[in-house]
């Protein structure tokens, strides 16, 4: 009898390797991640330039946006819009969103599907997409967002803008597999390269990004995620390391309370949508930025760690009805869905029980806040080694 409990013992802490948890994570999505590459390789490109606002301030290569939760003034039309915190205008510009969107989904369900059998065609079409954006004069977007989120006037872009690209990210993870696996022409890698480093620039040293960079909630998030994300793809080491003290003398010890919980995100006309973006994001800059020697999964400030914060919500992505505070304004009803901090947690904590409420979830969200708010679709190609 002791025998076998020592054995049970054994079985129940045995430490699965990170190839263990991809493999267990790509068999547990197989037909999603083949059903969404059928329909990848049915798309063609569509790029900023295949629509154009009467409201931007840019050109034609330009990407535009409008702030989602700002109104025509009722009072007088012809005036500035109001603000209507978590109510988003459905009138606003979304054409160049949406076509992010699509474009991050195209290349992140083709990368996601080569890490699962193999087949390079998956690499060779999501080319194309790339192309379309970052190489090709006709269609390319311009490196940078001047005109995101403006607001009719009032502004012709802003800071917060930036956030618009963090459907980049899965991107910029798939180019980084494509180069290793060789499916990259070294013109082309060039090019990309070269807007990718443009981008990281801008977002750096102009004022919006600075601005979004200062941001104390998931903005300031975002901002690291993404920088970490194209730093990496660039090889930059000094934004990789400074994205790494920014996750650590900033981010965790400055946005996380000592339960766990992101205070600036509760307080939001959104709380529970934005609690689980932004611990989505956080737990995105770790997996991307930590190694076996700097592992952010493992670092403490006082008394807050990222394990805290998926132990947090854990409870409330198992039973939202359990959520303490007030229920979102908008798409309450369509949260929680399978939320990548669930699966980098069970990989980093060999955490099964995070493990099986991923696989339960849903991971074919078709409704459009949702995907806007679910940069990370494809959690398993950032968990291969490159």
């Amino acid at each position: 009898m002791r025998r076998s409990i020592l054995i049970i013992l054994c079985i129940l802490t045995v430490q699965l390797t990170k190839a263990d948890w991809l493999k267990q994570a790509l068999e547990a999505r197989k037909a999603d991640i083949q059903k969404k590459a059928e329909w990848a390789m049915q798309q063609k490109p569509v790029t900023v330039t295949a629509a154009r606002s009467e409201r931007s301030a840019g050109g034609l290569h330009d990407f535009y946006s409008e702030g989602d939760y700002w109104w025509p003034d009722p009072a007088s039309p012809d005036s500035p819009y109001i603000q209507k915190d978590g109510q988003t205008n459905p009138q606003n510009f979304v054409a160049h969103r949406q076509a992010m969107v699509r474009f991050s989904r195209v290349v992140g369900d083709l990368a996601a599907a080569y890490v699962a059998n193999g087949n390079k065609r998956y690499l060779d079409h999501a080319l194309v997409h790339i192309k379309a954006w970052f190489v090709n004069p006709d269609t390319r977007m311009n490196p940078n967002l001047l005109y995101a989120q403006a607001i009719k006037g009032r502004h012709t872009g802003r800071g917060i803008g930036i956030i618009d690209t963090i459907h980049l990210i899965e991107i910029a993870q798939a180019l980084r597999i494509m180069e290793k696996a060789g499916r990259i022409p070294p013109k082309d890698l060039v090019a990309i390269k070269e807007w990718f480093a443009a981008y990281l620039k801008w977002m750096t040293e102009h004022k919006y990004g600075q601005d979004e960079m200062n941001a104390a909630n998931n903005h300031g998030t975002c901002w690291v995620m993404q920088v970490a994300a194209f730093a990496t793809f660039l090889k930059d080491q000094h934004w990789i390391e400074f994205c790494r003290n920014r996750y650590k003398e900033v981010l965790l010890p400055k946005q996380m309370a000592d339960d766990g919980s992101f205070p600036l995100e509760i307080r939001r006309t959104k709380p529970y949508g934005y609690a689980l973006f932004n611990l989505d994001a956080m737990a995105t800059v770790c997996q991307i930025l930590s190694t076996k020697t700097d592992d952010l999964w493992k670092y403490t400030a006082s008394t807050k760690a990222i394990s805290k914060g998926i132990a947090y919500m854990y409870p409330y992505v198992l039973n939202k009805e359990s959520w303490p505070f007030a229920k979102d304004v908008m798409y309450w009803d369509e949260w929680p869905v399978a939320h990548p901090f669930l699966l980098f947690g069970a990989a980093a904590y060999n955490n099964p029980v995070y493990f099986s409420l991923w696989k339960k979830l849903e991971h074919d969200p078709q409704v459009e806040e949702v995907l806007r708010n679910l940069p990370i679709r494809n959690p398993e190609i950032f968990m291969v080694t490159i």
